[in-house]
């Protein structure tokens, strides 16, 4: 009979196209992935991957089992949903995704939350941007994510995907201490046509929104310094080398930082989200919860 965690670590591999995509995705070694792979070959008594350059591919028979693999792992998370749905407790491991931001905001209060309420769930997280996330989600390496979009940019919702809206964060413009801007109450983006700014790195979804909203100011952002943290682009700040764009939730207030609402508000839209078939089970529905309560007081 064929073992269900090495057809797991295949579906993997096929899945992450590599094998240290799979150890990173099923969080154990690369070496672990390794010996699965071979026990399988052993059982099946067929070759599973050829050497493909430096890395690996799938040979026919590999690429067979795997279809067949990704239909029984599929119909097993089914089951594992109707018989959590059927006793109606929350009970289990959920996997959880979530962006910097959102992890540090969120995440300590809907854990103790759910430690108080529900002591038999087991909640492993993550830190993963949200469009890594997303990926995640799909591809069953976590139960839920944190993601974000923008009010006047939206995220769609791949197929297969719910979602639930957790809080709108509004986000205002970080200034050095000694900015001439510092004082007012409230700042227009065209105030800083001529300022120098520190963006999200190139490729992510945030770094296009910014482009997308000064431009829609009339505005070709002057770009010097490049950061995924708030940490670190505020210290850029701090320090004189520009001004960001900053939301609210999780955010530090590091010295020599002011923060001025923009006038024309900026808010981005924070929603959990997660495979359809997973929202029957009470423990995914019961840390959506959790979060929801978490966020409550946050929102604005």
């Amino acid at each position: 009979m064929l073992n269900l965690e090495r057809l797991r670590t295949l579906d993997a591999v096929a899945r992450h196209g590599s094998v240290s995509g799979a150890a990173e995705g099923l969080h154990v070694t690369t070496s672990a992935v390794s010996q699965q792979l071979a026990k399988l070959e052993r059982e099946v008594g067929q070759r599973l991957l050829a050497k493909n350059g430096r890395g690996v591919r799938l040979t026919d028979a590999g690429f067979l089992l795997a279809e067949h693999a990704a239909a029984i792992l599929a119909q097993v998370q089914r089951a594992q949903a109707d018989i959590e749905a059927q006793r109606g407790q929350v009970v289990g491991e959920v996997r959880l995704a979530a962006f910097p931001t959102a992890a540090r905001g969120l995440l300590p209060g809907t854990l103790t939350a759910l430690r108080a309420g529900h002591p038999d769930l087991r909640v492993r997280t993550a830190e993963m941007e949200p469009e890594p996330g997303v990926r995640a989600v799909l591809r069953g390496d976590a139960d839920l994510a944190i993601v974000l979009d923008w009010s006047n940019k939206r995220a769609p919702v791949p197929g297969g995907l719910e979602r639930a809206h957790l809080l709108d964060d509004s986000a205002d413009v970080a200034l050095p201490a000694g900015h001439r801007f510092a004082g007012r109450e409230a700042v227009d983006l065209a105030d800083f046509a001529d300022e120098e700014w520190v963006s999200w790195p190139e490729g992510e979804f945030c770094h296009d929104w910014l482009m997308f909203t000064l431009r829609s100011q009339g505005i070709e952002p002057r770009l010097g310094h490049f950061a995924g943290e708030h940490h670190t682009q505020l210290a850029l700040v701090a320090a004189g080398f520009g001004v960001c764009v900053t939301p609210r939730l999780g955010r530090p207030q590091p010295e020599g930082v002011v923060f001025v609402p923009v006038r024309q508000q900026v808010r981005r839209h924070i929603y959990a989200t997660w495979r359809g078939d997973a929202g029957r089970r009470p423990s995914v529905r019961a840390v959506v919860d959790a979060l929801r309560a978490a966020a409550g007081p946050l929102g604005g």
